[in-house]
């Protein structure tokens, strides 16, 4: 016959509670096992078997700059370079500090002049970045100072002037070369011709 399942819960309930609080029924509680610290060698141990792990599972390929040497290595300490590097890659513009954006748009000046159709829109731009530098130089808040330099309007003007018509020479130049190559089909149908003549005689 099948116990009682009254009698049944209440021993379950009794073995939980001298599980649980053995000094009730007279006995010693038994030591937590504590884990035993890691040597250095074992560290060092379980940390290269991690990477090499990750290796493995290819979680350090296509990483950025792979294979390629540490960018800034040799140049002056600047302490703001994180964020200058941030500013670069991620193509932000308006954030950080006067000094770190003044430099980086002073790197990329004449990219944002030669997209200007006018030499107007050149001269208020170029005049607006000199005014930005001498107020960045005053500046009363601290922060990194400012080296970028002021930019002369005339000579800028001038050298904008000068890549412009470089550069519709070379748009002409192409065009005429374009204009001068007769069509491929055309090409095709006299060589086709001359074939068909060659093949008559």
């Amino acid at each position: 016959m099948a116990d009682d399942p009254r009698e049944e819960a209440a021993r379950y309930r009794q073995e939980r509670e001298r599980r649980e609080h053995p000094e009730f029924y007279g006995e010693e509680p038994a030591a937590a096992s504590t884990p035993r610290p890691m040597t250095e060698t074992e560290r060092w141990a379980y940390v290269e078997t991690s990477l090499q792990q990750a290796i493995r599972r290819g979680e350090f390929d296509d990483l950025p700059g792979a294979g390629k040497p540490l960018q800034g290595l040799g140049d002056h300490h600047d302490p703001d370079w994180w964020i200058r590097r941030k500013i670069q890659t991620e193509q932000l513009s308006g954030l950080g500090p006067p000094a770190l954006t003044l430099r980086v748009e002073n790197q990329r000046l004449n990219e944002t002049l030669d997209g200007m159709p006018r030499e107007a829109d050149v001269r208020e731009h170029l005049e607006d970045f000199n005014r930005r530098v001498i107020e960045a130089r005053r500046q009363l808040q601290g922060g990194p100072p400012v080296v970028t330099p002021t930019r002369d309007v005339e000579a800028e003007v001038a050298a904008w002037r000068a890549r412009r018509a470089q550069r519709e020479r070379a748009q002409a130049s192409v065009q005429e070369e374009a204009e001068a190559s007769p069509h491929p089909r055309r090409r095709f149908a006299r060589r086709r011709n001359r074939t068909r003549e060659n093949q008559t005689d």
